[in-house]
């Protein structure tokens, strides 16, 4: 039984937007048993799953064969890897020739850059249906996969500036994006980049490192966007004991 005082969402939510690996289970297409395989993943606007998988791999035929599948993304760490949160999302996978799908998963995984372009290789996106977390002792939850995706309504324009807006943040403001990271998202010192932006949050990474800031209210707009993003830098610096703001 989960603890009464225990609202998994914002941990679920946290996995499935940072955790850049995971276990995908697809049903075998020969035995109809379940097939299991490490993937990299990232998520689209939305936190849809979106996978870069070559049509050669057994996972792929199989989704070919049958789109229903899973997707572990556990937290890794030292001790007892049963004690790290981990969340299992349901649904399925078809393949997907959105160029922003391209977009978002490149710029998690700019490595793939390498690949992506084979002839073999594609990009899916899982509908998902269904998820479970497992927090830890006492700290599990199922529920609706609309539960821990996030509203895209009325965001039009967030969207449609976000190539810009991430373009503006990596090149003229990597100290915000450092104090985002270190002052907010409790993350270690690195050279952190914006990988990708929703109305909910600003997704970013230092090497293999990721870290997930949430916005204090929903951001719709280019707007809205400088208003928090600079909002957020002032109270982080605050913390610091220095002062300024985002430009």
């Amino acid at each position: 039984m989960p603890a009464p005082d225990f609202d998994g969402i914002p941990l679920a939510k946290d996995l499935l937007r940072r955790i850049r690996s995971g276990a995908l289970a697809t049903l075998d297409r020969e035995g109809d048993f379940p097939f299991a395989s490490l993937v990299t993943v990232a998520t689209d606007p939305a936190g849809s799953p979106l996978l870069l998988m070559s049509r050669l791999s057994e996972h792929t035929r199989n989704l070919e064969a049958d789109p229903r599948a899973s997707i572990l993304l556990a937290e890794s760490g030292k001790g007892d890897p049963l004690a790290h949160p981990r969340l299992t999302v349901i649904g399925e996978v078809s393949r997907c020739t959105d160029p922003k799908v391209r977009e978002r998963f490149l710029a998690r995984h700019p490595k793939a850059q390498l690949y992506a372009d084979f002839a073999d290789f594609s990009f899916f996106r899982m509908a998902a249906s269904r998820f479970h977390l497992n927090g830890g002792f006492a700290r599990a939850m199922s529920g609706e996969a609309s539960a821990i995706m996030t509203s895209l309504d009325g965001s039009e324009a967030l969207l449609g500036a976000e190539a810009d807006a991430l373009g503006h943040l990596n090149e003229d403001h990597a100290d915000a994006l450092s104090l985002y990271a270190t002052r907010l998202a409790g993350a270690p010192a690195g050279n952190w980049r914006a990988t990708g932006l929703d109305p909910e949050g600003l997704d970013l990474m230092s090497g293999d490192r990721t870290a997930r800031v949430v916005f204090p209210e929903r951001v719709t707009t280019a707007g809205l966007l400088r208003q928090t993003l600079k909002s957020m830098a002032e109270r982080a610096r605050a913390a610091t004991g220095s002062g300024g703001g985002e430009g």
